[in-house]
């Protein structure tokens, strides 16, 4: 005969099923949700860079390349073709003014000299006997004027004589003739004289000038010559460092040919590189950020140059601390020129996600989810972009590399 079942064991029974079924259940969900983990894209925290929207200060810049260059330097050219006789220093020493680099072949520098100092010799001899020539002319011409000067006396005397006898018939006519000749001749014998004075001393001038003249070319030629033979010793021009030099001995050198380069110490400016697209924007005195190694420097742009080479402008930077031990020769840095500043704006970090100005399409985190949206995006300084629409203070973007996942709409943030 059957027993009934006890109640409590028939109670105990459907506990164990209902609680099977609820195991089983919370199996299935966190299964699925398991699956869900596997199948739906996700990143990591710690491999993206997250900004959150704020109030700040933003500057719109023009990124260049930048080269540390002395404010004042100066290269030493060859002053003759000639050879390396010795060289003195080395690159990268520093140097005092007046210091000698090296000395140049100068053998034939100084038999032009030589050459040079004898042709002066031989026009100031020929100006000292022109002028010789001259006073022994002057002197024999007057003593010839001298005597003309009492023949014509003579002759006048004479003249006046025969004139008085003419009146009381004792001299002829022909006679009286004769002594007025005479006294015409006499004078222009006496005026020949002293116009040969005259030319003389002209032809003589006109001679001297030609080799005084001669002699100032010489002059000229010899000094030039003479800088030539002090230039053979290449000395530095200024107190600096040499950055350049001809070192080996021997070899050939050209007119004009650099030998030696000297670059002031601790005085610096930065010649910076610009896409022509951005020649427009550019102007003297705008602000400019200079970066090395995390460190930054202040300048302003001292000169655009007009030359557009390559497709880029150049330009010159002051520096506010031209002297700061950070700058070195030759050096490259990264530069920014300030175009215009904002204040107050919304901005958020920059980062490798943003790509300049303009709509952009960027991932907005939010409870562990980065959704896709779009920002637009205005000026930018490299540290910081203004966010023109598309976001509120206190939201959150991927501001890091976002290339993996652009295709996807949605990402899950994992720890």
């Amino acid at each position: 005969m059957d027993r009934a079942l006890d109640p409590a064991l028939i109670h105990r029974r459907r506990r164990i099923r209902v609680g099977g079924a609820l195991l089983l259940l919370a199996c299935a969900v966190l299964a699925c949700w398991q699956l869900n983990r596997l199948l739906r894209p996700s990143v990591s925290a710690g491999d993206i860079v997250v900004s959150t929207v704020r109030r700040g200060d933003v500057a719109n810049t023009i990124n260049a390349a930048g080269v540390v260059i002395p404010v004042h330097e100066e290269v030493v050219a060859s002053p003759v073709a000639s050879r390396v006789a010795k060289v003195r220093a080395k690159p990268g020493q520093l140097v005092k003014a007046g210091d000698i680099l090296l000395e140049l072949d100068d053998r034939e520098i100084v038999l032009a000299v030589d050459t040079l100092r004898e042709q002066l010799a031989q026009q100031e001899n020929r100006i000292a006997t022109s002028k010789l020539e001259l006073e022994q002319k002057h002197k024999q011409l007057t003593s010839a004027i001298e005597l003309l000067e009492l023949d014509l006396l003579s002759s006048r005397a004479l003249n006046e004589r025969n004139q008085k006898l003419r009146q009381s018939g004792l001299v002829s006519g022909e006679n009286l003739l004769a002594g007025e000749l005479a006294v015409k001749r006499a004078e222009i014998q006496l005026r020949q004289q002293r116009e040969l004075i005259a030319d003389s001393r002209r032809s003589t001038a006109t001679s001297i000038a030609a080799a005084t003249l001669q002699q100032e070319i010489l002059k000229k030629q010899l000094a030039q010559q003479e800088n030539k033979l002090a230039q053979a010793k290449v000395a530095a021009p200024f107190s600096g460092m040499l950055t350049s030099l001809v070192q080996e001995e021997g070899a050939s050198v050209a007119v004009g040919q650099l030998l030696a380069r000297v670059s002031e110490l601790n005085n610096y400016r930065v010649e910076a590189s610009v896409s022509d697209f951005h020649a427009r924007l550019l102007a003297p005195s705008q602000e400019v950020r200079i970066e090395q190694n995390g460190e930054r420097l202040q300048g302003r742009v001292h000169t655009v140059l007009p030359e557009i080479q390559n497709g880029t402008v150049k330009l010159l930077v002051d520096l506010d601390k031209p002297d700061s031990p950070l700058l070195r020769n030759k050096m490259r840095v990264d530069v920014s020129v300030v175009t215009a500043h904002k204040n107050g704006a919304l901005v958020l970090d920059s980062g490798s996600a943003f790509n300049g100005a303009g709509r952009q399409a960027v991932f907005a985190v939010q409870d562990g989810v980065a959704r896709k949206t779009t920002l637009q995006l205005g000026s930018s300084d490299g540290k910081l972009v203004e966010v023109v629409a598309g976001a509120r203070p206190g939201d959150r973007f991927i501001v890091s590399d976002t290339k993996a996942f652009a295709r996807l709409d949605t990402i899950r943030i994992t720890n």
